[in-house]
């Protein structure tokens, strides 16, 4: 089965469906200067660029902004092709057309397409119908930033966009010059010929929207002015002035403000309630009951002339909370039945086996010396540092929604569905993100703001959410545990890897609450779980990933890397643990197992070469390294530490990657700082603990997160690429907590096989 040309697979026992399917090129998706809303003084050139008359370039920008840089990076590459400064390319959202979905869309990233890798036939079967969920998906239309997949999405594609309309412009110059296009020239956006005449492009805009734009090329690597630097980012002025609007920046006329309080025990819901005292609370104007929208625990809203009028009304609600149908959470009993379920399914070759190679049972059986370990993760919030919130108005049969979201076209269906309105009818503005970290990939505080808009008689309503129900309320990173055994052979060579994970499948419950029309009756294996674990790079000849899909109850979503987040953790500590095993250097001993993978073993030569590994340290410091792919992406990281009154002291972080070409280097190592410094906070404090249904944790004091003081130096290293660009945005975050267990290994003997890392 080839990727470009397959189709697909039905689901379970109703049958098997073959359909033809194929990837649409690039050039196929630029549509048409009627995709993009006629505005005055500008003219489309296709459904990604505008001209405007005084010659600055327009941009339908399909991503969201959250601190990623993707709204720089994909500028530039419009620019580049187009010859204009950077600051003359102005940003326009994208609409809702089909067009603008994503090609590359995280659920591309995570590969679900069918390999030659799996020889079992059932294998192939599910990871095929998998593949088409994710390729209806975007045929839909569906529009999300995720899996670092932006700049991978629009490499192709913008600069096809922007070298059509610089063929049509040179094309519309040409005719009114009576002068060949081989004899012209473009220089800061400014067309030219060498025998005097120059015009910018808003002279020839509407010509060029008539003027077909001929044999098209793209420019040579060697022509690149722009990309491949590290340029400002475009959003620098505004963040540092405060212009920058987020979605809790939002301010309309007339404005109320509302505060969420969710029932304290997940999946339950308000019963008695008494509200005349809080209505008559100064400023408080009206409480609403919100019911589970896409998928969130219920609860009820108060709504205010201001948000402490609001949050002062909804702390003094005397409610009477009911607990879920369901029962009551408990982190610690689920750890411990997903290591039961673990190490059950593998003594009986249990669960969904993404990756088989040889005869494992062989290996392990016949070998001189067989290493087992059990590794656990534990369920993590997202904490991101805007709080959660939407602002909406519902009035005259329209919605207008101001939203931080990561998926525009989902958050406007379900506006839509609960203000009772066709889709055309709902108008979404986004705004900036203050960190999405794929929180902002749900959509339920849309559906709250919406419902709560329909009590306010038109009046716009920013809804809020106080950090302990953001904390207490979030779509949790699954927890996970892993049963890893590996064989040795009499040489001490390793002759077979079995890993057998447990945790909650993430995609069928995400599917399940914002695209329910595309979510089965039956789960498929999810693959976001077992990522990092069943593609390793290592060269050994017998090998059986398999995991066991969990359903705990537990509200679970994608975060930062999604399974990668743990996975790095689980596979490259064993690898630790089996060089320790075999007396050999831990990175000496990686590199004879990639033999096979050329790419992983350069990462990792310039990882160890510009952290001076194996080089003297200062007394009382040691030094561990991890190697982990993710988003297309190779990063190994070499952490130097030290212990600090007993606890885990990172001084230095030496960060090497092979993330192919890279559009702007200074956002590159901005992104693998702020992933070092997200996977830092996890590794030494993350963890959702829940008891009775409710979550322990509620704000920044029993939840830290790395601050300034905790912070490493960061050194980021850029292998050389041709490669079309992969994902930058997640990939330094898995390498980080392996990589300071490994070390803590080395400097105090004990190895750590639970996260967050404590000694």
């Amino acid at each position: 089965m080839r990727r470009r040309g397959i189709l697909l697979s039905g689901l379970g026992a109703a049958g098997v469906l073959l359909v033809g399917w194929g990837l649409l090129p690039p050039r196929s998706r630029l549509g048409g200067p009627d995709t993009l809303p006629v505005v005055e003084n500008e003219v489309g050139l296709n459904g990604w660029i505008k001209i405007a008359s005084d010659g600055q370039v327009l941009l339908a920008m399909n991503r969201s902004e959250m601190g990623q840089g993707v709204h720089t990076a994909l500028a530039m590459l419009a620019a580049e092709e187009l010859d204009v400064p950077l600051a003359r390319v102005r940003l326009v959202q994208a609409g809702n057309e089909t067009l603008y979905g994503n090609v590359a869309s995280f659920l591309d990233q995570l590969p679900f397409h069918p390999s030659e890798r799996e020889p079992d036939a059932r294998t192939r079967t599910v990871k095929t119908a998998q593949w088409v969920v994710s390729k209806l998906a975007r045929e839909l239309g569906i529009n999300l930033t995720g899996g670092s997949s932006s700049v991978t999405d629009a490499w192709e594609l913008l600069r096809w966009a922007a070298a059509t309309a610089r063929a049509q412009l040179l094309g519309a110059a040409s005719l009114r010059w009576k002068l060949p296009v081989s004899e012209l020239s473009i220089k800061d956006g400014v067309i030219g010929h060498p025998s005097g005449p120059q015009a910018n492009f808003g002279e020839f805009a509407k010509a060029a929207a008539s003027t077909p734009p001929g044999e098209v090329t793209l420019k040579e690597r060697s022509e690149w002015k722009l990309v491949g630097t590290s340029a400002p980012r475009t959003d620098l002025q505004a963040k540092v002035d405060g212009s920058a609007v987020f979605g809790i920046d939002v301010r309309q006329p007339g404005q109320l403000y509302a505060v969420m309080r969710h029932c304290p025990m997940l999946g339950g819901g308000p019963g008695r309630v008494d509200v005349d005292a809080v209505l008559r609370m100064p400023g408080v104007e009206r409480v609403v009951r919100i019911g589970p929208y896409a998928g969130s625990t219920a609860g009820l809203a108060v709504v205010g002339r201001t948000y402490w009028h609001a949050k002062q009304g909804a702390q003094a609600l005397d409610i009477d909370w009911r607990a879920p149908p369901a029962g009551l959470a408990d982190s610690r009993e689920i750890l411990r039945q997903l290591e039961r379920t673990a190490r059950d399914a593998a003594q009986r070759e249990g669960g969904f086996a993404f990756y088989r190679r040889g005869d494992i049972d062989l290996a392990l059986n016949d070998a001189p010396r067989r290493i087992e370990a059990v590794y656990s993760a534990p369920y993590l919030a997202h904490a991101a540092m805007e709080p959660i919130n939407c602002t909406a108005q519902v009035g005259d049969g329209r919605v207008t929604v101001w939203a931080p979201t990561q998926v525009p076209g989902l958050a406007r269906a379900l506006a839509a569905r609960v203000a009772g309105v066709d889709d055309g009818a709902v108008t979404l503005h986004v705004t900036y993100l203050g960190g999405g970290f794929g929180r902002r990939l749900d959509i339920d505080f849309v559906g709250q703001a919406v419902r709560i808009a329909l009590e306010t008689d038109g009046v716009p309503v920013q809804l809020v959410w106080p950090r302990e129900e953001d904390i207490g309320h979030d779509f949790y990173r699954p927890a996970g545990v892993a049963v890893l055994r590996a064989a040795i052979d009499a040489q001490g060579a390793v002759a077979g890897l079995a890993i057998t994970s447990a945790g909650d499948a993430i995609t069928p419950r995400w599917m399940e609450r914002t695209l329910p029309a595309l979510a089965g009756p039956v789960d498929l294996p999810d693959k976001t779980v077992a990522d990092g674990l069943f593609d390793l790079p290592y060269s050994i000849p017998n090998e059986r990933i398999a995991h066991v899909a969990t359903r705990s109850g537990v509200p679970v979503g994608f975060w930062r890397s999604v399974g990668h987040s743990h996975n790095a953790f689980f596979s490259e500590g064993f690898i630790d643990e089996l060089a320790h095993e075999v007396g050999q250097d831990p990175l000496a001993f990686r590199l004879t197992l990639l033999g096979g993978s050329p790419r992983h073993a350069a990462v990792l030569r310039l990882a160890a070469q510009k952290s001076g590994w194996g080089g003297a340290l200062p007394a009382g410091r040691a030094r561990g390294v991890a190697l982990h792919e993710s988003f297309g992406s190779i990063v190994a990281e070499v952490v130097e530490l030290s212990l600090v009154n007993g606890a885990p002291r990172v001084h230095r972080v030496v960060c090497a990657a092979d993330i192919g070409t890279v559009v702007n280097p200074g956002i590159v190592a901005q992104q693998m700082e702020s992933a070092v410094i997200f996977g830092l906070s996890a590794a030494l404090h993350g963890r959702i603990d829940i008891e009775g249904g409710v979550v322990k944790q509620g704000n920044f004091t029993d939840l830290p997160v790395a601050r300034l003081a905790d912070s490493p130096l960061i050194e980021t290293h850029l292998v050389a690429s041709t490669r079309a660009p992969a994902g930058v945005g997640e990939p330094g975050t898995p390498p980080v907590a392996p990589a300071m267990a490994n070390a803590l290994f080395a400097l105090t003997g004990k190895r750590l096989r639970e996260l967050p890392l404590s000694l």
